[in-house]
C-alpha cells in the first residue's frame, strides 16, 4: 500500500511548476486514488429505457462525501440578466418540466442574479407538488464567488447561510469554490471552512470552478476533500484534456463542464453564416455569444469554425439528432467528464428534446475522428490562454 501511496504522489509531483510551493509527501495520499464507478440510477423521468438509465446519472465522489447527478446540467448564469427578462413563475415551471423530463440537476451562483431564489422556489414546489422519490432526484448545486479577503470561519459560513436561505435548503447539494487570485492562499482557508461546513451538515460535498491543474494538486495535498472542478470545455476548448484529465484520473476527482455549447455558437443556428458582413448573420446579442466567439476567435477563426459547425452537421443529420446534441455527446465521452452544462433561458425557449437525446447517442470511431480531426487544426489554447481558469485572471 505504501508504494502505491509513493507512485501516486510521484505521478502528481509532475503537474507542480517550479514556482508552487514544496509540500510534504502524505499517506493521506493514496486514498485519492479511485477507479471511476458506474451509476445506474435514473433521473426523474419514468420514460428512459434501461440502457439509458446507466448513462444518465453519474456519481462524483471523494472518500465518504458523494453525490448523484444528471451528466446534463441546467445551467442557470442565463438568470442573471443579459438574456431576455426573466419572469419568476414561468421561470419556475420551466424549472419543473425539465425535471420532470428528467432533467433534474441545476448548476447556480451566489451572483446569477435570482437563480438561487428560483432554486428556492422550485424545490419547494416538488416537496408540495411531487412524490419523495423525485425529490430525491433533484440535485442544486451553486458557486461561491468571493473577493481576495481574509477568509475567516465566521465570513464563510455566513454567505454559506445566505445560499441556504435563498435555496430553501438545510444542506447545499454541492458549492463550488472560485478565487480570484492565486498570489493570495486564503483560498485554502477558506476551503478549510467550508470542509468544517461539511462536517457539520451544511454542505453536502465539495468542488472547485475554475481552478487550474497546479492548484487542484494543492488543494487535494491540503486534504481538501474535493469532488470535482467546473472548467470550460468543448470542442473548440479541449485545454482540460491536456493536463487536468491526467490529475483527475490519478485522484478521481471529476470534471464538470460549461461552455459546451459554446453559448449557442454551437448550433444549426450559425452554420454557413459569415458573420463579417454586418447583419448577415444572427447577431451575438447575450454575453455568453461574445464571450464564446472571442474563444472562436482565439482557436482558429470564423471560417475554421465554420468547418467544424459542417462535420458536426455531417454528423448530426447521420444520428438524426442536432449539433448541440453532437457537441456535448462528445465532450461527455471524454475522460474525466462527469457532466456538460447546457444554459437554460427559462421561460424564454427550451430545449428539452436535445438535451434528452444526447443519453442515447452513441458517436462511432468515424464520428469521433471527424470531429478531433477539425478540432486539433485550431491552435493549441493551453499555449495562448493557459490552463483551466487562466482566462479570468489573466492580465
Amino acid at each position: 500500500m505504501a508504494s502505491s501511496s509513493s507512485t501516486v504522489f510521484t505521478s502528481l509531483n509532475l503537474f507542480k511548476s517550479e514556482r508552487s510551493t514544496k509540500l510534504t509527501t502524505s499517506n493521506r495520499f493514496h486514498h485519492l486514488r479511485r477507479q471511476p464507478s458506474r451509476n445506474s440510477v435514473k433521473c426523474c423521468s419514468t420514460t428512459t429505457t434501461t440502457e439509458e438509465e446507466t448513462t444518465r446519472r453519474i456519481t462524483v465522489k471523494n472518500g465518504n462525501d458523494s453525490l448523484d447527478i444528471c451528466r446534463v446540467l441546467n445551467g442557470m448564469w442565463q438568470t442573471s440578466g443579459g438574456w431576455g427578462r426573466i419572469d419568476r413563475d414561468d421561470a419556475v415551471e420551466a424549472m419543473l418540466r425539465y425535471a420532470d423530463s428528467g432533467l433534474s440537476t441545476f448548476d447556480m451562483a451566489d451572483h446569477y442574479g435570482p437563480a438561487e431564489d428560483l432554486y428556492g422556489i422550485f424545490i419547494d414546489r416538488v416537496r408540495r407538488e411531487r412524490p419523495p422519490e423525485y425529490l430525491d432526484k433533484v440535485r442544486g448545486l451553486t458557486k461561491w464567488v468571493p473577493p481576495p479577503v481574509k477568509m475567516t470561519s465566521s465570513y464563510v459560513r455566513g454567505n454559506i447561510d445566505v445560499s441556504r436561505k435563498r435555496m430553501d435548503v438545510p444542506s447545499l447539494d454541492m458549492l463550488q469554490f472560485h478565487w480570484w487570485d492565486y498570489s493570495n492562499p486564503g483560498y485554502l482557508d477558506a476551503l478549510k471552512h467550508l470542509t468544517d461546513l461539511k462536517e457539520e451538515g451544511k454542505i453536502k460535498t465539495i468542488a472547485l470552478t475554475n481552478f487550474d491543474t497546479e492548484r487542484l494538486q494543492i488543494i487535494l495535498e491540503n486534504g481538501i476533500p474535493v469532488v470535482s472542478n467546473q472548467v470550460q470545455h468543448s470542442i473548440v476548448d479541449m485545454r482540460p484534456q491536456q493536463k487536468m484529465a491526467e490529475l483527475c484520473r490519478l485522484t478521481g476527482v471529476k470534471l464538470i463542464t460549461y461552455g459546451t455549447v459554446m453559448g449557442g455558437l454551437l448550433s444549426e443556428k450559425f452554420l454557413d453564416t459569415n458573420l463579417a458582413i454586418p447583419f448577415a448573420g444572427p447577431p451575438l446579442n447575450t454575453p455568453s455569444l461574445q464571450k464564446y466567439k472571442r474563444m472562436v476567435d482565439a482557436w482558429g477563426g470564423w471560417s475554421l469554425f465554420q468547418t467544424l459547425l459542417q462535420t458536426l452537421k455531417k454528423v448530426a443529420s447521420k444520428h438524426g439528432v442536432s449539433i448541440p446534441t453532437v457537441a456535448v455527446k462528445f465532450i461527455l465521452d471524454q475522460p474525466a467528464v462527469a457532466g456538460s452544462m447546457i444554459g437554460v433561458r427559462l421561460g424564454l425557449s427550451e430545449h428539452i428534446q436535445d438535451a434528452n437525446a444526447i443519453f442515447s447517442l452513441v458517436l462511432d470511431e468515424e464520428d469521433v475522428n471527424s470531429i478531433k480531426e477539425v478540432s486539433e487544426k485550431g491552435k493549441d489554447l493551453l499555449r495562448v490562454i493557459g490552463d483551466c481558469g487562466d482566462e479570468y485572471r489573466r492580465a
